[in-house]
Formats: C-alpha cells, sequence, structure tokens
C-alpha cells in the first residue's frame, strides 16, 4: 500500500487488519519506494493486492502503474488506486495502464469499510 498520508495509510490499515488480521501489509510513502520495494521481492514474495494513491511525491500513481507495466512480472498483481481525486481522466488513464479499480476516498470508516471488502474481494483474498 502507497500513500504519502500516513493518517490514511493507518486508517486503511486498521480497516485491512479488521478483516484479516494475520495480512502481512507493506507500506511505503511515495511512488519510488513502490517500485524499489517490488524489485526487492522474489516472484513467490509478491503481493497479492497494491493499492496506490494517485497524488504521491517522487512519481503518483499513474507513473507507477507506467512503471509496473514495463515488467511482466507485475501483470497479473491487481492494482488499485485510491484517491481524493476522482477527476476522468486520471480514472480512465489509471484504468489504461493496468488499474483494476479506481476508489474515490470514503469520507466515513464505515464506507470505508465497505470499500476495503471490495478490494479484498477483487483479488480473491478471503476475509
Amino acid at each position: 500500500m502507497a500513500d504519502d498520508d500516513l493518517e490514511d495509510l493507518e486508517i486503511v490499515e486498521d480497516a485491512i487488519l479488521n478483516l484479516i488480521p494475520d495480512v502481512e501489509l507493506s507500506k511505503v510513502t511515495n511512488g519510488s519506494a513502490v517500485i524499489s520495494h517490488l524489485k526487492e521481492l522474489s516472484d513467490h514474495e509478491l503481493p497479492q493486492l497494491i493499492i496506490l494513491d494517485y497524488n504521491m511525491p517522487q512519481m503518483n500513481g499513474l507513473q507507477v502503474l507506467s512503471r509496473m507495466s514495463e515488467t511482466k512480472r507485475y501483470n497479473t498483481i491487481p492494482k488499485i488506486i485510491l484517491s481524493t481525486s476522482g477527476s476522468p481522466k486520471d480514472v480512465r488513464e489509471c484504468k489504461q495502464l493496468g488499474a483494476l479499480e479506481y476508489y474515490v476516498k470514503p469520507n466515513t470508516i464505515a464506507e470505508l469499510n465497505v470499500l476495503v471488502r471490495k478490494m479484498i474481494g477483487l483479488c480473491g483474498i478471503n476475509s
């Protein structure tokens, strides 16, 4: 999971851990760190889901998706954008570069919990 807002990282992490307490979750705060982290992993260590904020320093979510699309071993990992921006252009571009879904960050914990269930369901992780 990548987001430059530490509070958002923590809130989403809590929602995920409430559904799947034993999940292993990696968190980074910028797009470059996503690519660096993935490069360090062996094929069998790759994540089952990648959640990216759109607006991040160094590389935004779209740029991360673009870089990931250049590496075949990342193609089967579900990638989701979770952002404050709901711009149709951003949504379209992210989906063209491999985002499975693009969600606007919800305003309540209840909405976030529903959204996290959807994200987990999209990648086949059992909660």
